[in-house]
């Protein structure tokens, strides 16, 4: 981490089929030691299984999923003292979607037994009807911020 200024956003390129940045940021997360010939293909296999089980755009059920996860504030560590405290902060649109991502990549990849696009597709749906790991994740982080509202003076 650079301590002379802050580092420049670079600008994701969207993917070759669906022109969606999402979908490339999603992408990039599955992928797995620079195999991203694989990535693309568990996302496409994927994103074909959503539009045949629910009859509508997968994009848009991509992007309803992401959004039903993105948490609004996460709790961050303090020390005050000798103590430390959960102190809880708003969340950047950017670092929200990141979250948001991570966690449903988690979620498929503690499911064992199914192939990764089998698995994605069922946790996205999920997601898209607000069920699923993920949104559990979001839930539980935001009751966490919820019980330690009263240290949000501590914020720095």
């Amino acid at each position: 981490m650079s301590r002379r200024r802050t580092a420049k956003k670079r600008t994701v390129m969207p993917d070759p089929l669906y022109k969606s940045s999402l979908l490339e940021l999603l992408v990039r997360q599955v992928m797995r030691n620079g195999k991203k010939l694989l990535a693309y293909r568990i996302m496409y296999e994927s994103m074909n299984k959503i539009a045949e089980i629910t009859k509508k755009d997968p994009l848009v059920i991509l992007e309803q999923a992401i959004r039903n996860t993105t948490p609004l504030i996460e709790v961050k560590a303090r020390r005050v003292g000798g103590s430390t405290y959960q102190v809880p902060i708003e969340v950047l649109p950017e670092r929200g979607t990141t979250l948001a991502i991570r966690w449903i990549l988690t979620a498929c990849r503690n499911n064992h037994g199914k192939p990764m696009s089998v698995i994605l597709t069922n946790e996205l749906i999920d997601a898209s009807n607000k069920a699923g790991n993920a949104v559990k994740k979001k839930d539980e982080i935001h009751r966490m911020a919820e019980a330690n509202k009263a240290f949000a003076k501590q914020r720095f």
